[in-house]
């Protein structure tokens, strides 16, 4: 491939697709994003084998990426996610004997592991974009299972900074009726982690037709979301190959955003927290009569 001009990134080149993915493909890309680094020194029947698939499937997957051979493909892996002394790997290196030290070491270093494994996947231009488009006069939040508990906390630190959040919950018939007031002067954030949410193209379709703001928060299923968002910050969940999946990356994202949003906001915001602490302060208190 040319070096000649700017090559899309493995992300861009599945929502490019997205739409033409067959289910299995879906699936291979899943398992790529959460192992990228193992699938790029890895071998095409390796990454076929990761999910019991014939070796075939990954080289069509190549091909429908816009890559001539799957050799191609696996170099642009190495070239996206192959760095020096990448962290991930340094800090496996020391997990040999983890297991013998308890479950919460193990659990403390993958952690760590995808933490610092998260900017292989999220830029601060990301988190800057996802915050310029969040930054509404409302904002409706959508996430499912396990998703809620983060759709509840950025409710709580979006409304902190004067923003209007509105959680989108329950029926398809309350989703309809929440989304009812929904303008294109709000935004929609949507969380999706292990596969795309029941209601996810319904809400994406409704923001579409009234020009909302769109962004979500993914796992590795990211990529493949269909109707593409307005911006993706997608990331795997998990620091090691079928470690505990846990919500660290993407409340770090959140948290990103948060702080982003906040220094957009500048005064205004700084303003609305103050306001905040004085009643809670009178609310703690109690009524004086």
């Amino acid at each position: 491939m040319s070096d000649s001009k700017v090559q899309p990134t493995l992300i861009e080149r599945v929502q490019a697709v997205a739409e033409n993915l067959t289910a299995t493909e879906q699936r291979l890309i899943s398992e790529l994003l959460k192992a990228p680094h193992a699938v790029a020194i890895g071998t095409s029947s390796e990454f076929a084998a990761r999910l019991g698939v014939h070796e075939a499937t990954t080289s069509r997957l190549a091909r429908k990426l816009g890559f001539s051979s799957y050799s191609e493909f696996r170099d642009e892996l190495r070239r996206e996610f192959l760095k020096v002394a990448d962290p991930a790997e340094r800090i496996s290196a020391t997990l040999s004997d983890a297991m013998t030290h308890g479950f919460l070491p193990l659990l403390i270093a993958s952690e760590l592991a995808a933490l610092e494994a998260m900017t292989d996947h999220v830029t601060d231009a990301k988190i800057l974009e996802a915050a310029e488009k969040l930054d509404r006069r409302r904002v409706f939040i959508h996430g499912h299972g396990n998703a809620e508990a983060l759709a509840v906390l950025m409710e709580r630190r979006l409304r902190r900074l004067g923003i209007d959040s509105h959680p989108l919950t329950g029926s398809r018939r309350d989703l309809a009726e929440q989304m009812l007031t929904l303008s294109g002067d709000d935004a929609l954030l949507v969380f999706a982690f292990r596969r795309q949410p029941p209601d996810y193209a319904r809400l994406m379709d409704v923001a579409a037709e009234v020009g909302a703001s769109t962004v979500v928060i993914a796992g590795t299923v990211g990529a493949s979301l269909t109707p593409r968002p307005q911006v993706l910050l997608s990331a795997p969940r998990a620091g090691m190959p079928d470690s505990f999946q846990t919500l660290t990356v993407p409340m770090t994202i959140c948290n990103a955003i948060n702080l982003a949003l906040a220094a957009r906001r500048g005064g205004e915001a700084l303003s609305k927290l103050d306001r905040l602490g004085d009643l809670i302060a009178r609310f703690e208190k109690g009524s004086a009569r």
